[in-house]
């Protein structure tokens, strides 16, 4: 059967009509009102927290819970998130995470991913919705996990009823009790809901066009710490496409990522678990590996004369470098595996701990001579 091509797909006028009339509102409808009404301070502490509410249900609770699944919560913060979500009006869960295993099964795939950046910024921040592409056909297949979430299949049950109330009886009712019902539904309807929007839309479009490629190649994501300032931590995308199912997307702990502060705070209050990380030497190996071959073809590209030497060199130090990662990994492995274990003598007096140590001297050695040598081809 022939494939639609994308200006033939028909448009969605109820999602057409959402992105335009709520566009507009905050476009002149809100700055008309504060110039000739005025917002009370209140309704801005009441928009920063319900943006931020919304916001991070999408990236902790859409996202790093239910698509990826790095993490398990407390019923009650499952809750939370699904109402976040609601309030965010980006789907119920089940039809977001659909979308989102596909996107990462088929990234950039013209025809299979929903949200593909190979059809541009616009298509991959807003247009794929726009329309009934084929590529936008959810596979339902990939979520059945999901289905035995009853918190899951209660918000996909009553999902309009509460969108609609979050999003107006909300805001309405808010406003209220500053004495503004109109100034509330403006600020915490219509504004926070397209700020909110667009800051998750810019994940799918700018998080796949403007950054670095630390860790992988193999896609358009990229890492912008910039994006991750408005995206509660979601621009560091590369390392999020090279280790999806690691709860952090900034793993560094000088990255701006507040959904893994939350998710790290909730578990120390026992409201989440099982936080999965990625072994700290498979990040390294990640790294060294691009910063191979970006030196490898920094050298192929200038040619110098003694190429060969040079990519011998690359190769050797790599390769060594790999090695004592190997070697240093092994040892903390059983470290870990020791600490788990009732000991007569302090860990500290052991054998291994002593080994432990001059491995990781020689690991940093080694980290420093292939820094110097990776950086001349910078």
């Amino acid at each position: 059967m022939k494939q639609q091509i994308p200006n033939s797909a028909p448009r969605r006028f109820d999602v057409l009509s959402i992105f335009i009339g709520t566009s507009l509102v905050a476009a002149i409808g809100v700055p008309w009102y504060g110039i000739t009404h005025g917002y009370h301070p209140g309704l801005w502490l009441a928009f920063v927290l319900l943006l931020g509410w919304n916001g991070l249900s999408i990236t902790a609770g859409y996202h790093r819970l239910w698509s990826h699944k790095s993490f398990e919560a407390h019923p009650l913060v499952r809750v939370i998130f699904a109402l976040g979500g609601a309030l965010a009006v980006q789907n119920t869960i089940r039809e977001w995470c659909a979308d989102h295993r596909t996107h990462h099964r088929n990234t950039d795939d013209r025809d299979l991913d929903p949200y593909s950046s190979k059809r541009g910024l616009w298509y991959s921040h807003i247009g794929w919705m726009l329309r009934d592409y084929p590529a936008t056909v959810k596979d339902y297949s990939n979520i059945r996990d999901l289905d035995a979430d009853p918190v899951v299949t209660w918000q996909h049950r009553y999902y309009a009823a509460l969108a609609l109330s979050l999003n107006i009886v909300m805001p309405l009712f808010i406003g209220m009790l500053f004495g503004d019902p109109i100034g509330g539904l403006l600020l915490l309807g219509f504004l926070r809901l397209v700020a909110s929007h667009h800051t998750t839309f810019f994940i799918n479009s700018l998080a796949h066009a403007w950054g670095t490629q630390p860790y992988s190649d193999q896609n358009s994501s990229r890492d912008n710490p910039f994006i991750a300032l408005i995206t509660y931590g979601e621009g560091f995308h590369n390392y999020h496409h090279t280790f999806q199912w690691d709860y952090r997307n900034g793993v560094r702990w000088y990255h701006f990522d507040p959904t893994k502060w939350l998710i790290h705070t909730l578990s120390w209050c026992k409201l989440t678990s099982k936080l999965k990380r990625v072994a700290p030497e498979k990040i390294e190996q990640s790294l060294a590996r691009m910063q191979l071959q970006k030196a490898t073809a920094k050298v192929m590209q200038s040619r110098p004369k003694n190429k060969e030497q040079w990519l011998r060199l690359l190769d050797t130090e790599y390769e060594q470098l790999v090695r004592s990662l190997n070697e240093w990994s092994h040892c903390r492995q059983r470290w870990l595996e020791l600490k788990t274990q009732t000991l007569k003598r302090r860990w500290d007096e052991t054998e291994l701990h002593h080994q432990l140590m001059e491995l990781e001297t020689a690991l940093n050695s080694q980290r420093r001579q292939w820094r110097m040598l990776t950086q001349q081809f910078a």
